[in-house]
């Protein structure tokens, strides 16, 4: 009686070990390959099909060292915009710095800080946190030729030939960087590629490619309407204090009630058959961009799952 029952229990335990070896085995399976919803509907990247060359720039690092874009020729530049107070902008650094060491020497992330602290404060941080990468003040200037940065984090991704190819606002899975940053150096990624225009989702001054904008409903205008609204949205400046026409501050700020205002004005007067007001006497260049302080700029809600920024 004893032996039987023992024998029952070590055949058991035997068992166990098999299922438990199966179900490693299994598990070192899956995190090699594709689960077979990956392979039929694989994850999707987008890169600009038309990238524009990242605005250059030198600046002096937080260790007093020359930080030149230029520099970077021939790696992926994952260019971050980002402050110490900003709550997404601290929980995605552990992932840059992830990135940093495991794509080292193909891979260049800069940190591009827009705090008012005293420079000393951020190396502080830039220590404490154990950023592995370049980190440099970012001037209003800089900030204008990126777009204006209205909201934080926001980052631009770009080829090895230094052109911006991607534009990341809020916090993202870092699959989403890494995938990209491999397409980038030709390396074998399990997703989908696809191109698209910029019409101001990158850079602003490609606003007057867009043929939507948000918050602005066309519905209600016949095709050559249309085209009449869109071209009265790139005429006339926003009178919001932004320095951009109506459609750049829509996709800049697509909460502003002042250019939702105008276009909507523009829209009802084309509808009613009435010839809409002449635009303003100066309008705003299309490269024009705001010069935000860093009191101006918000924490972008987290965005945690791979989105298409468009």
């Amino acid at each position: 009686m004893l032996y039987g029952l023992l024998f029952q229990m070590l055949a058991c335990a035997h068992l166990r070990f098999r299922l438990s070896l199966l179900a490693l085995a299994g598990a070192v399976v899956f995190a090699g390959q594709p689960s077979a919803a990956q392979q039929v509907n694989p994850p999707l990247i987008r890169f600009v099909s038309n990238p524009d060359p990242a605005p250059a720039f030198t600046l002096k690092g937080l260790d007093g060292k020359d930080v030149a874009l230029a520099d970077a020729h021939g790696k992926v530049v994952f260019l971050n915009f980002w402050a110490t107070w900003c709550g997404p902008c601290r929980a995605e650094i552990p992932d840059l710095v992830d990135l940093q060491s495991r794509y080292s020497g193909r891979l260049e992330v800069i940190g591009l800080n827009v705090d008012d602290d005293d420079p000393e404060e951020i190396q502080k941080y830039v220590t404490e946190n154990g950023i592995n990468y370049p980190v440099v003040m970012a001037p209003a200037d800089l900030r204008m030729q990126y777009g204006g940065i209205p909201a934080l984090p926001t980052s631009f991704v770009l080829d090895t030939e230094g052109r911006v190819v991607q534009k990341h606002v809020g916090l993202w899975n870092p699959a989403v960087y890494e995938t990209e940053i491999r397409a980038l150096l030709g390396m074998p990624i399990m997703a989908r590629v696809e191109t698209f225009e910029d019409k101001g989702e990158v850079f602003l001054k490609h606003a007057d490619r867009a043929t939507e904008l948000p918050g602005v409903d066309l519905s209600k205008l016949t095709p050559e309407q249309r085209k009449v609204a869109l071209h009265r949205f790139n005429a006339d400046n926003c009178s919001c204090g932004c320095n951009f026409t109506l459609a750049q501050c829509r996709i800049w700020d697509s909460a502003c009630a002042v250019s939702k205002a105008a276009t909507e004005k523009i829209i009802t007067d084309l509808s009613a058959g009435a010839a809409p007001a002449q635009p303003s006497a100066n309008p705003a260049p299309t490269s024009a961009s705001p010069r935000p302080s860093s009191k101006s700029l918000s924490p972008s809600s987290p965005q945690v799952a791979a989105k298409n920024p468009q």
